[in-house]
């Protein structure tokens, strides 16, 4: 079983800024990394960092083996922009 944390204060306020009705399919998808950090349909896009969808946003997060740590570094909408540090 891994750990999953954010990496910082923007992935909060991502978060806050998810519509409720979306809310709870991205809290639950990300709670379920803990469980399976390669999940059916995860994209690796550079080193240890990957990428699942949940409807129209994306969840980047990079994966520790040996410390088995889930770090969630972006939560954002689908865009051209969501990709662009990759």
């Amino acid at each position: 079983m891994y750990h999953v944390v954010n990496a910082s204060r923007r992935v909060e306020r991502e978060l806050d800024k998810i519509p409720s009705r979306d809310f709870a399919r991205v809290a639950d998808a990300i709670q379920q990394l803990a469980q399976n950090p390669r999940p059916f349909g995860v994209i690796k896009l550079a080193g240890n960092v990957h990428r699942i969808r949940v409807g129209r946003f994306r969840v980047i997060y990079e994966i520790d083996d040996t410390a088995k740590i889930v770090v969630i570094t972006s939560v954002k909408k689908r865009s051209e922009s969501t990709y662009k540090s990759f």
